[in-house]
């Protein structure tokens, strides 16, 4: 089965501003660069998804502002693929789903920011869309406090509620690549 890692999300503004840190930010891009070396050394195709604002020239996702980039830590190489998104669905109005149908992607390996949002709602949406056989990379999400939950609880809920539904929850050691 032809897989695709897809890293959602990891760009500058959640280690730049205080106020957007993700919880255990550092160890997540740690994380994210272990599943990424994983993927190459398998030759498995590497998307990157970026958040993007091309309106709202205050907002920290806002088109070719420093925020905006991509996390300077990330292992990314030329040859990697990113699509720009406008909403928290990957899929909606990007070139996603023409890529992975392109290069012939039949599960998705997911990991990213943040967890209850543009995670959440890609997870489901690629679930639609017939990739039913998905994995979520463990320990590779993050998003940061709510005012009602942690962070680390609404990583635990949608772990609970998406595992061995919309994806299984695997190590990077666990994976055939």
């Amino acid at each position: 089965m032809k897989k695709a890692l897809v890293v959602i999300d990891v760009q500058e503004a959640f280690f730049s501003l205080p106020e957007n840190y993700l919880y255990k930010k550092e160890e997540l891009v740690a994380r994210i660069n272990e599943w990424i070396t994983a993927a190459r050394e398998g030759n498995v195709p590497i998307i990157f998804i970026q958040h993007t604002d091309y309106d709202n020239a205050n907002d920290e996702f806002y088109v070719d502002s420093p925020d905006w980039k991509l996390h300077h830590g990330l292992d990314i190489r030329a040859e990697d693929t990113v699509i720009r998104k406008t909403s928290w669905d990957s899929f909606y109005d990007t070139e996603l789903a023409s890529t992975l149908e392109e290069m012939s992607i039949e599960q998705l390996i997911f990991a990213g920011a943040q967890t209850e949002f543009c995670l959440d709602t890609t997870i489901r949406a690629a679930y639609s869309r017939g990739y039913k056989n998905n994995i979520l990379a463990k320990n590779s999400h993050s998003t940061l406090d709510n005012t009602v939950l942690t962070a680390q609880k609404i990583i635990e809920h949608h772990e609970k509620v998406w595992n061995r539904r919309f994806v299984n929850i695997l190590d990077v050691n666990e994976v055939a690549f």
